[in-house]
């Protein structure tokens, strides 16, 4: 009799936890009152462009489970965008990762360039293959290719599997891709929900993961250029485009890196 008493209290505790728990993809009416707006409803791709409807149509991006997931080995490697565009924001979303998987949310975009494999220019080091592919566009949208996205980047992957978190701090999760480390580690496995923070407002940027703020950091001019110039080289290109930020008012994009990802309860408010 106890043992039975003893479940039944605890499943009643767990509905009454789950009961507690917010509707996913939905806002509270505290989020309503403070000027959230949800930016994925669960079901459609409303309020982002939608690559599926494009000629040829991509095959990066689907919904599963009520989830916006990027698709692992797609023919067309590509960002999903938001169909409008922000300056000052705070942007909150949960995300998992397949294992060994990379990823991540780009901001303040400046460009996007295709680049395909089945050109010469392939064989050159990345960066200088994107720096090529920006001096010689791809006007026609290729069947197979990827788009790279010119843009500031909350980083995610898995730290544990993936090879890039281990080419430095600024590579591993919650980083400023390639300029500023996370403060600490608090990624949840690979497999297990995370929840992220980006605010942006003017040149100072915020990173937020699990409810540590991890970065802390400036996107001036100024400060990003000497950490642009170790990658790309004082090119006209992206060194230039990330170093001086012509667009202000930019989309955001879900990043595709060719590993499956899902994320939900994406929401914004403009700052």
């Amino acid at each position: 009799m106890r043992t039975f008493r003893a479940l039944a209290l605890a499943s009643a505790a767990a509905f009454l936890a789950c009961a507690a728990e917010p509707a996913a993809n939905t806002l509270t009416p505290e989020e309503k009152a403070s000027g959230w707006a949800l930016l994925f409803d669960g079901r459609t791709m409303q309020h982002w462009k939608d690559p599926r409807k494009l000629d040829p149509p991509g095959d990066a991006w689907t919904i599963d489970s009520e989830c916006l997931k990027a698709n692992a080995r797609p023919r067309i490697v590509e960002d999903l965008f938001s169909e409008d565009a922000y300056r000052d924001f705070e942007l909150q979303w949960d995300w998992r990762i397949a294992p060994g998987g990379n990823s991540g949310v780009k901001y303040r975009i400046q460009r996007n360039v295709w680049m395909t494999g089945d050109h010469p220019a392939a064989t050159l080091r990345f960066e200088d293959q994107v720096e090529y592919f920006l001096q010689h566009p791809i006007t026609k949208r290729p069947d197979r290719g990827q788009d790279y996205v010119i843009g500031f980047e909350y980083q995610m992957l898995d730290d544990k599997r993936n090879a890039d978190a281990f080419a430095g701090k600024t590579h591993m999760t919650g980083a400023l891709y390639d300029l500023v480390p996370p403060s600490q580690s608090v990624t949840k496995p690979a497999g297990e929900w995370n929840h992220s923070v980006l605010k942006v407002q003017g040149g100072h940027v915020e990173h937020w993961l699990n409810g540590v703020k991890v970065v802390d950091a400036s996107i001036a001019p100024a400060t990003v250029k000497p950490g642009l110039e170790k990658r790309w080289g004082k090119t006209p290109g992206v060194f230039d485009l990330l170093g001086n930020q012509p667009r202000k008012d930019c989309p955001i994009s879900l990043q595709n890196h060719d590993a499956d990802t899902w994320f939900r309860n994406i929401k914004i408010r403009r700052l």
